[in-house]
């Protein structure tokens, strides 16, 4: 059975209706693209996706990377692809002309690369993770840096990993123990054991950057003495040769759910005399800089969870309008042909259900994309400043949103196909398999929540949760000009009111009682935001979507936009309505996980 990997049609109304980028075009660093530049280099990724990745798919998830002491092979197949990638140009879509990239804005990247991890899983991980350290570098590396490591990262000479994670410490960053000690000639010699490592060995590439998070000797514990260093694999002479090994040595290949093609490593730095180490930026300063990289490893993540939860669907719903199977309670006749599943009122409930999480996660992602744009692009100071303010607060929802919904919904493609759902000659298991990592990646859900409530909501006077509610009040006050959307513009009101005052007894509540008992339902109230901006961004598509009904469009686009329209509907009645609960139990502050001993598990 086939089916297409993303609906062309949806990324077109997410692209050029939604978010309008065809705009873009008029700021001075998109100059030289139009809308057919942008389609051109969706288009490519596309037919690499479809020549390269998509024949691959299985064998990348059943051949697992493999190391015999010595070296990390994977399947030839996908050096062959990743290399596609690179002469395309789309691993470094987004960088400058002078950097060898094809300064595309991020969103236009960001639907080109829907087509390769559709087809290819986290394959395309590896240029991805290059592609935002060589990003880092170019933010707070010197000149030196850029030129001995970005550079060659840009061509494909290179590639490029973060590495954070230790064995003692997992999440907690304050408490890694790696450490680095200053050389005479200005280098580190740095030492110590990294773990989770994401492409932290292979063969595709002459050389691994890895950007490593050590503590210099003597400086401050916790957060406040953390700096960062790039730690190559091989050191490379000054004429840019790869020399010998850089004791930086695998210890060892960790075996995956999902997510198989992209290795997952635990690295060992410095075993005899150190690994030789460039500072980045200053001292003390260097989760600062990894924030840089983490906060677009987080949005990639995101992206990733939008894209399988989309992929998903696509297959599910190209399965039940081919699958014959039963017929309707209304049906008396046991000789009458069978319908296709699709005529099944409770098919038809998990496809909806599925519609909303894909197409809301996606509409989220983009809008992630496009604000990581406008804050660097947009036309005035005061533009980019409330983008950068407003992407900043919303990273923990755009990295969780898609991850936990993009799941579900990859397990109702499971349960719409049946028994054969999970059986890996369809590749919605695999879908549900590879998205089930990404609530842990980058920061696990709790941790993304701990995030939002005691950092992004009260940071700076909650500019950025004021900004946040300023966008969505916007968007209302439009809405309520079309009677047609009266129901949900005036729920999306009441849903904006019952998260400003589960803020506020929330927040009341860490000032006042027991931060760690106001804290034990902080997943709910990501959840709730989450609710409540996907609901915000369901109701742009519709206003949309009725906007184009009223042109009286052919018949393709007229279900389209009614596919639209209803989505939106379910959204706003199965989905958002949710939250009164939620609310309750964090009003509430409800200590019922709280209250659990360890001992009565």
């Amino acid at each position: 059975m086939s089916a297409t990997l993303m609906n062309e049609r949806d990324l077109e109304f997410m692209l050029y209706e939604l978010f309008d980028s065809e705009s873009l075009i008029k700021r001075a660093r998109y100059q030289d693209h139009d809308r057919q530049t942008f389609n051109e280099v969706i288009n490519t990724a596309k037919a690499i996706a479809e020549k390269h990745f998509l024949p691959i798919r299985q064998k990348l998830d059943t051949h697992q990377p493999t190391f015999d002491g010595k070296n990390v092979s994977l399947i030839p197949e996908l050096k062959s692809a990743i290399e596609a990638v690179i002469a395309s140009g789309i691993s470094s879509a987004t960088a400058d002309y002078e950097s060898n990239g094809m300064q595309l804005p991020p969103i236009i990247a960001s639907a080109a690369s829907t087509y390769l991890t559709a087809a290819g899983g986290v394959g395309l991980g590896y240029n991805m993770l290059t592609n935002a350290n060589a990003n880092l570098l170019e933010a707070h590396g010197s000149k030196a840096l850029i030129d001995k490591w970005v550079k060659p990262m840009r061509s494909g000479r290179f590639m490029g990993t973060m590495a954070m994670t230790e064995p003692g410490s997992g999440s907690g960053l304050g408490d890694l123990i790696t450490k680095a000690i200053k050389s005479e000639d200005g280098t580190y010699r740095i030492s110590g054991n990294k773990i989770y490592i994401s492409g932290g060995d292979h063969d595709l590439s002459e050389n691994i950057v890895h950007l490593v998070l050590a503590r210099v000797q003597g400086a401050p514990k916790g957060v406040k003495g953390i700096s960062l260093f790039v730690v190559p694999k091989f050191l490379v002479s000054d004429d840019g040769i790869v020399g010998e090994n850089n004791e930086v040595a695998l210890a060892g290949l960790f075996h995956k759910m999902g997510g198989r093609a992209q290795t997952s490593t635990a690295l060992s730095f410095g075993e005899k005399n150190g690994s030789v180490g460039y500072l980045v930026g200053e001292e003390n300063q260097g989760l600062k800089y990894m924030f840089h990289m983490m906060n677009e490893a987080r949005i990639m993540v995101g992206t990733s969870g939008a894209t399988l939860a989309v992929a998903g669907y696509q297959y599910s719903v190209d399965y039940a309008k081919n699958r014959p199977q039963g017929r309707l309670p209304s049906c008396k006749d046991p000789l009458s042909p069978m319908v296709n599943i699709i005529e099944h009122a409770d098919v038809r409930r998990m496809l909806l259900a599925q519609k909303a999480y894909a197409e809301g996660a996606l509409s989220l992602v983009l809008y992630g994309s496009q604000l990581s744009d406008d804050e660097k692009t947009a036309p005035t100071v005061e533009a980019r400043e409330h983008a950068h303010v407003l992407l900043d607060f919303l990273t923990p929802i755009i990295k969780t949103w898609p991850s936990e919904y993009g799941t579900k919904a990859n397990d109702l493609a499971i349960q719409v196909l049946g028994g054969h759902g999970y059986i890996n000659e369809h590749p919605v298991e695999l879908f549900y398999r590879d998205n089930r990592l990404n609530a842990i990646h980058e920061g696990t859900t709790g941790i993304q929540s701990l995030d939002l409530l005691t950092r992004k909501v009260p940071m700076y006077k909650m500019a950025g949760y004021t900004a946040t509610l300023g966008e969505i009040y916007k968007t209302i006050e439009v809405a309520k000009q079309d009677k047609n959307l009266d129901e949900f513009s005036t729920q999306l009101i009441e849903a904006v009111e019952t998260l400003k005052q589960t803020t506020q007894v929330v927040l009341g509540a860490m000032s006042t009682s027991n931060i760690d008992l106001a804290l034990a339902n902080s997943v709910k109230y990501l959840e709730l935001f989450g609710h409540v901006i996907v609901a915000w961004l369901w109701l742009k598509q519709g206003m949309v979507a009725n906007q184009a009904l009223s042109k009286q469009p052919h018949q393709a686009d007229e279900n389209f936009y009614n596919g639209k329209l209803q989505a939106l509907q379910y959204f706003y009645r199965f989905e958002l309505p949710e939250i009164a609960i939620w609310s309750s139990i964090l009003s509430s502050t409800d200590s019922t996980t709280y209250d659990m001993k360890a001992d009565w598990f």
